[in-house]
């Protein structure tokens, strides 16, 4: 039986490194959780734009140039309804907006997100697994200067730019896990933890009851692929989001000591290679390789060494 590898996701890091993955492994032994904290309603829609993202990209439709929505997109319904005053600025496109319509009838009519997400990846032609990491509602509420913010106004609206003094992830002290996540914990010979952001996209995952402490019981290798690359994030804030939340400068240092004690293994890129026996002397067994995925052959290359981590010949 091949190895099962299961892989924590969110946001473009997230969908990267579950798509190299996707590249690599056979159907069947990989399954993707992915964050649904960002989840929101918008024009009356439930969207979910983790999920989505990782679809989108493990289908190969993903827009290139923003990293999340369709490629080839249109925005006539955008234009149309900016026309007759609603609010546009959380931005849906005509395609996307099919995927938003699905998801929503779907719930309307009493299958869970799990359910409904199993039909649109199936739809897209996506052979791995893509799941929610619970069928209840979690929505990540952001602390700022400006007040508490739902994740969508901080990140989209707000362009991440306010300070952030906190996250709250609600309803996870009492969302069930998955009935996906329950099972792939159960079956993983191993956990990758994607370079996705770790506060804003892993941290939901984590927040669910009794999450941590069955990655950290898990026997096999638990892998940590840094998303900082020279102190810096790919996208978005999660750089500043060490020194507003952790009090210290973004490195592949700082994660190590985020994930210290959950990961086994830690993945580093080699422009943060003098930074390897500290990481080293927190714990980890430490591979230092290109992290930055560029296109289709960086995410084989990295998901190949991540395989080798794991003891499946890729």
């Amino acid at each position: 039986m091949p190895s099962r590898v299961l892989a924590l996701a969110g946001g473009g890091g997230g969908a990267r490194m579950a798509h190299g993955l996707a590249l690599v492994l056979e159907p069947g032994s990989l399954t993707i959780v992915v964050n649904t904290g960002d989840d929101d309603r918008f024009h009356g829609l439930h969207v979910s734009p983790d999920l989505d993202s990782v679809m989108y990209t493990l289908a190969g439709e993903i827009n290139p140039t923003t990293g999340w929505g369709l490629r080839d997109e249109t925005y006539r319904v955008r234009e149309a309804l900016g026309l007759l005053g609603s609010e546009t600025w959380f931005t849906l496109g005509d395609r996307d907006l099919a995927t938003h319509l699905r998801r929503t009838e779907l719930l309307a009519a009493g299958h869970t997100l799990s359910q409904a997400t199993e039909q649109l990846r199936r739809a897209y032609g996506v052979e791995h697994p893509v799941v929610p990491m619970t069928d209840d509602p979690v929505r990540t509420l952001v602390e700022t200067d400006d007040g508490e913010l739902r994740f969508q106004e901080y990140f989209v609206r707000l362009r991440h730019e306010p300070r952030v003094r906190g996250l709250r992830f609600e309803g996870a002290e009492t969302a069930a896990p998955s009935t996906a996540l329950h099972e792939a914990l159960e079956a993983a010979d191993a956990v990758v933890i994607s370079p996705s952001n770790p506060f804003l996209s892993i941290a939901p995952i984590l927040a669910l009851p009794g999450i941590r402490e069955r990655l950290t019981a898990l026997q096999g290798p638990r892998i940590v692929v840094s998303p900082i690359i020279g102190g810096e994030a790919v996208r978005g804030p999660a750089a500043r989001l060490f020194q507003d939340l952790a009090g210290e400068t973004a490195s592949a240092v700082a994660v190590a000591r985020h994930y210290r004690g959950l990961g086994t293994h830690f993945v580093m890129d080699e422009r943060d290679g003098t930074d390897r026996a500290e990481v080293e002397s927190l714990g980890y067994a430490v591979t230092v390789t290109p992290t930055l995925m560029t296109g289709l052959a960086e995410k084989r290359a990295l998901a190949t060494v991540v395989c080798g981590l794991v003891g499946v010949a890729a």
